[in-house]
């Protein structure tokens, strides 16, 4: 997968709301080994993958095996 560097969200409460929920993912990741539903997006389309968040650094989030996906191309967790 290839992403490009552009921001999918406008608006800068919905950014902050994700940083918030990423935050929460990982707590319930980490504690109850919850997985959670990520929305994203490539260079091609919009993704979903449904895992456990195992680390959020300032630039991306790290899933199993050392996956990762970049915050900025991150839609929703739920």
């Amino acid at each position: 997968m290839h992403f490009p560097t552009e921001e999918v969200l406008l608006d800068k409460d919905d950014v902050i709301q994700r940083k918030n929920d990423l935050d929460r993912a990982l707590a319930l990741g980490n504690l109850e080994h919850l997985k959670m539903k990520i929305y994203f997006e490539d260079d091609t389309n919009l993704k979903m993958t449904e895992t456990t968040i195992w680390g959020v650094t300032d630039n991306r989030i790290i899933l199993k095996q050392g996956v990762v996906i970049p915050l900025n191309r991150i839609h929703k967790i739920i």
